[in-house]
């Protein structure tokens, strides 16, 4: 069973999306490298920060 939006951290990982679109690793980081970038994500070192906030609005299609 899938979790929902609101069990996941306020910052999530690109494990976070991955589970929540039920994706592959691949299409994952695909999806963040892309041009534009679908929603706004940080990098700190070789790790990559998402807001829950950025990623449930570009979900919902809310701008």
């Amino acid at each position: 069973m899938s979790k929902s939006l609101t069990e996941y951290p306020e910052v999530m990982e690109p494990k976070h999306v991955q589970e929540f679109l039920n994706i592959g690793e691949k299409q994952t980081y695909e999806l963040l490298n892309s041009e534009p970038k679908p929603f706004h994500y940080i990098r700190v070192g070789r790790r990559i920060k998402i807001s829950k906030d950025a990623f449930e609005k570009w979900f919902t299609g809310t701008p």
